[in-house]
């Protein structure tokens, strides 16, 4: 069977891994393991399988040099590459303890190999501890292996025992992000309008200069550079209050909000959230362990409820989510006295201000607050690229050693290289001029959505007004969201759903439709298709 069939290429796309390279080397072990792949076969050349896969010649190199380190491949210069010896017939007791293996002469002829490939393989295994080696007697399977255990079926296939919050947070479905910005898949940035040029520059000047520092380990808390340039940006732009030394960076928004479960919430704390509102923010709590009560929405915002005090408040005062809407100053105030008055804390995710169509936003919350009650929540992973995996939180100063002590034991800190160039970027006006250029183009294909809608869907979708973020929040007044979703799925849409962003039973039905990666081409095409799914 060829190695590079449909088997291989839907094993390669399915694996989770991050890297190509790992991508590859996880779908080649799986053939190994499973048989597909047997001892001594022989695999296509790295050039050979890069084309086949449309990879570089150099991701299936280093895929091979790692699973020759591993032991699953042999590779030889002229000769090409293998799959070693099985060791998992030693393992699970195919191969008995003490079982005599034919000689390395006669085990090539039978497998087509060469003798120094078999001889190259048992010495391998022998390294291993897998055989034994007598000059003049033979090679056997070790002596003092451990008798294999078979699993039986029913073992194998039953589900893993998790704990109550691990089954918790399965049970929740995760958090998915778009790995392709397909129309209308939400919340992605337009990455062909990057300006890649400037940033090669700017991670080129870092490696030149401070390689080594670059390739260390660094603070929790972040980068000293990037948390004066994030401090300084964001008391320019959104008014938050705030010096470098109350900036936390992290990989991403739903790990501040982790973390700050973590710190703040025990089990049973209760936590209020938008209805509707944001996903993540109701799986990082939900996964705490805490009782999650719902706030109402008006014209004004989240309203403030007539009931007994939450511990933590998750709000988006300037561009709600999903609705759009803006929280006025008189509700702001009252957020802040209602804080201030029963200690609890206003966490501010402040996820796409820096997108606006029309009129500035209302500066943040956070910059109002004069007891010390908000954390401010930010991300680069829309206004520059998500694989970035940068994010900041501001927090008082009295947070700020408990929240460097949980990054430490979460995952360390962010990449010291990103840190550096991202700072670059924004010191040195870049990050402005990109979002300028972003909103004047994300705006332009805002209104042409809104015009092809109007022109073809007509009464059937209807817009919310806001003029704010990457997605357009349109609910559906005739209902049918489901079927119309998974239709149009099968004709190549991706429609985020509006009715699971709500809590109780009383839902409105409708989508998130993402505007801002698409070309103009791309939303007048995909807005046909839309069209045609509602007329079939």
């Amino acid at each position: 069977m060829p190695l590079t069939n449909v088997p291989l290429i839907q094993l390669f796309a399915s694996q989770q891994a991050r890297t190509r390279r790992d991508r590859l080397c996880a779908a080649l072990r799986q053939l190994i393991t499973d048989g597909t792949l047997r001892q001594g076969e022989r695999l296509p050349s790295s050039r050979l399988l890069a084309v086949d896969l449309s990879l570089s010649r150099v991701t299936v190199e280093a895929a091979y040099a790692q699973l020759e380190s591993e032991g699953c491949l042999l590779r030889h210069s002229g000769k090409g590459t293998f799959v070693a010896a099985d060791r998992q017939l030693i393992t699970d007791g195919t191969l008995r303890q003490g079982e005599r293996l034919p000689s390395s002469r006669l085990l090539a002829v039978d497998l087509s190999l060469s003798r120094v490939t078999v001889e190259a393989a048992y010495a391998q295994l022998e390294s291993e501890g897998c055989l034994l080696r007598h000059s003049g007697k033979g090679t056997f399977v070790a002596a003092d292996l451990p008798a294999p255990r078979r699993p039986t079926p029913a073992s194998s296939t039953a589900a893993p025992a998790l704990s109550s919050r691990g089954s918790n947070i399965v049970a929740s479905g995760g958090c998915d992000d778009p790995l392709f910005p397909l129309a209308f898949a939400a919340g992605s940035p337009d990455l062909r309008a990057f300006p890649h040029a400037i940033w090669r520059r700017l991670v080129a000047q870092r490696l030149r200069h401070t390689p080594e520092k670059m390739m260390g380990y660094g603070a929790p808390q972040g980068l000293a550079d990037l948390r004066e340039a994030v401090a300084r940006y964001l008391a320019q732009a959104r008014g938050v209050r705030c010096d470098a030394g109350q900036i936390i960076i992290l990989t991403s928004s739903q790990q501040a909000l982790q973390m700050l479960a973590m710190l703040l919430c025990d089990t049973g704390d209760a936590v209020w959230l938008e209805e509707p509102g944001y996903r993540g923010a109701y799986h990082a709590f939900n996964s705490a362990g805490a009782t999650i009560g719902t706030l109402e929405l008006d014209d004004e915002g989240a309203k403030i409820p007539d009931r007994p005090a939450a511990k933590l408040i998750y709000l988006t005062p300037s561009h709600q989510y999903p609705t759009g809407a803006t929280m006025s100053l008189t509700r702001r105030l009252a957020w802040l006295a209602y804080a201030r008055a029963h200690g609890s804390w206003l966490i501010e995710d402040d996820y796409d201000s820096e997108f606006y169509y029309g009129a500035q936003p209302a500066p943040a919350l956070q910059g109002l607050d004069k007891a010390g009650r908000v954390l401010y929540l930010g991300t680069f992973s829309k206004t520059l690229f998500p694989s970035l995996r940068l994010a900041y939180l501001a927090v008082p100063p009295a947070l700020v050693d408990a929240c460097c002590r949980m990054r430490s034991v979460m995952d360390g800190h962010s990449a010291q290289l990103m840190q550096a160039v991202t700072a670059d970027f924004l010191d040195r006006g870049h990050f402005q001029a990109h979002l300028r250029l972003m909103r004047k183009l994300y705006g332009s294909r805002r209104e042409l959505l809104l015009t092809e809608l109007a022109t073809k869907l007509g009464d059937r979708l209807h817009p919310l007004s806001h003029q704010h973020g990457l997605q357009l929040t349109a609910t559906l007044p005739d209902g049918g969201e489901e079927k119309l979703t998974r239709q149009a799925l099968q004709a190549g849409l991706v429609l985020p759903r509006l009715s699971p962003l709500y809590q109780g039973d009383a839902r409105q039905e409708g989508w998130l439709l993402g505007f801002s990666a698409l070309a103009p081409a791309e939303i007048v095409s995909a807005v046909e298709k839309l069209a045609r799914v509602f007329s079939g």
